[in-house]
């Protein structure tokens, strides 16, 4: 039996959690006593291609990155294979405002630039941290005099100095990084539940009425806009623009993904991730909430409608698809990609082809036994041969990259709306409770 079949056993999730005890730690034997129960709630409808059972994974080395300046990394959102010290633990633990609750929710990704972690709480205060010590440099409430309504919004972007904050009362504001001085603020009118993404000078924002507006990051001024197809529903939060090579993809709520020149706005395609061969509410929904990640002059995209596809940056023309539905960001690394799909299944798939190397089941309730409590996991994140992963139980895990074994866990104060950050050798992880954990 080869390497990645040895691994495509379905284990319940509880009974994988028990086998571990440290945060990157190998599994112990005894298993817990009991009914072991599935964890899955329909058939699988994902296998592991049979021509790749025996194949071997190889991945680059890892690299070291000083800076995650923005939401998901670098603008392009590819971030390859991270380097982090062997055996971690937690540094520093602090507080950065409110916390979620039933009005607000912290859903902005901490980001990482010129040696400081910035965050975003729940009532849209920004703070910097030292990301050696912890210290907080500066905070700054960004909520307008005339709003006090509970709002969910936005995200962080850092360049040239600047932290740009797009927030759910539809404004983009520009702060200076070492004082957080407010440098401009405009107003867009429609909420923002997305980060934004800077590069070249250039802001992009895309708010919930599926308008993409690109800012001068200098003075705030509007260079052009793009609509796509309005939604009346969608998930919380959203995704941010991909910025490579002179393109901007972005991703809409109505599961249309759209390429266009960074200079004029000029459209290069369309394609459509929508929903298909879905019963429930919920998977209906064709929302991009994922990223999209530009690797290589191609671009790999999902929908929760459940259609992930690998698409030519240049032309749109698809290289591969599959049947494949999710909320979080693709990872790609090597020849490899790397997707959480909506049945809590990690699941790594052949770069160039989109065939399955091995599938990988997480712990789908709190309570497996009444199955109440569903769990929402982000990430994965890839460094020094672990993918991170965390979840809304307030749990993060980590698998193997090359086979999909559970390498070991680590409680968090609360549950996590957002995927961990890497960044100088250091793990960040946000939690709902307001409370930024890193660890070195």
């Amino acid at each position: 039996m080869g390497t990645v079949q040895r691994f495509m056993i379905v284990l319940p999730a509880m009974l994988l959690l028990a086998a571990c005890d440290t945060w990157f730690g190998k599994a112990e034997d005894p298993p817990l006593p009991g009914e072991r129960l599935s964890v899955l709630l329909h058939e699988r409808n994902l296998v592991p291609d049979p021509e790749l059972a025996d194949s071997e994974i190889k991945l680059p080395p890892p690299s070291p990155t000083d800076d995650w300046p923005q939401a998901g990394g670098y603008a392009n959102h590819a971030m390859h294979h991270l380097e982090i010290n062997e055996s971690i633990s937690r540094a520093w633990r602090s507080d950065v405002g409110t916390g979620s609750d039933s009005t607000d929710r912290i859903i902005a990704p901490p980001i990482v630039a010129e040696g400081l972690v910035f965050t975003m709480d729940a009532e849209t205060t920004v703070s910097a941290f030292a990301l050696d010590t912890g210290r907080e440099k500066w905070a700054n409430d960004l909520t307008p005099d005339d709003e006090d309504d509970g709002h969910i919004g936005g995200g962080l972007a850092y360049e040239g100095g600047k932290v740009f904050v797009a927030t759910g009362f539809g404004q983009v504001i520009a702060l200076a990084s070492a004082t957080g001085e407010e440098l401009w603020r405009v107003d867009l009118k429609g909420p923002i539940r997305s980060a934004p993404t800077a590069r070249g000078g250039r802001v992009f924002v895309i708010s919930v009425d599926n308008k993409l507006t690109t800012l001068n990051g200098a003075t705030g001024e509007t260079l052009w806009t793009y609509s796509s197809i309005s939604e009346v529903a969608s998930l919380l939060g959203g995704a941010s623009p991909a910025v490579d090579s002179g393109v901007v993809v972005a991703p809409f709520s109505s599961g249309e993904i759209s390429a266009l020149r960074v200079e004029n706005g000029r459209v290069l395609w369309t394609d459509a991730l929508g929903a298909y061969r879905r019963t429930d509410v919920v998977s209906t929904l064709s929302h991009i909430r994922g990223r999209p990640v530009i690797d290589r002059g191609v671009v790999y995209a999902v929908s929760n409608g459940g259609v992930m596809a690998a698409i030519d940056l240049r032309t749109g023309r698809r290289m591969w698809d599959k049947d494949i539905g999710g909320i979080e960001s693709p990872w790609v690394a090597g020849d490899y990609v790397y997707v959480l799909t909506n049945e809590s299944e990690a699941v790594c798939l052949s770069r160039e082809s989109g065939k399955i190397f091995w599938i990988t089941t997480l712990q789908r309730f709190e309570d497996e036994e009444d199955r109440t409590d569903p769990i929402i996991w982000t990430g994965p994140v890839l460094a020094s041969d672990r993918l991170i992963i965390a979840g809304s139980q307030g749990r993060a895990v980590t698998l193997s990259p090359y086979t999909g074994e559970l390498l070991g866990y680590e409680e968090l104060p609360s549950g996590v709306e957002s995927a961990p950050a890497v960044a100088s050798r250091s793990v960040l992880f946000l939690s709902s409770d307001g409370s930024l954990s890193v660890y070195r």
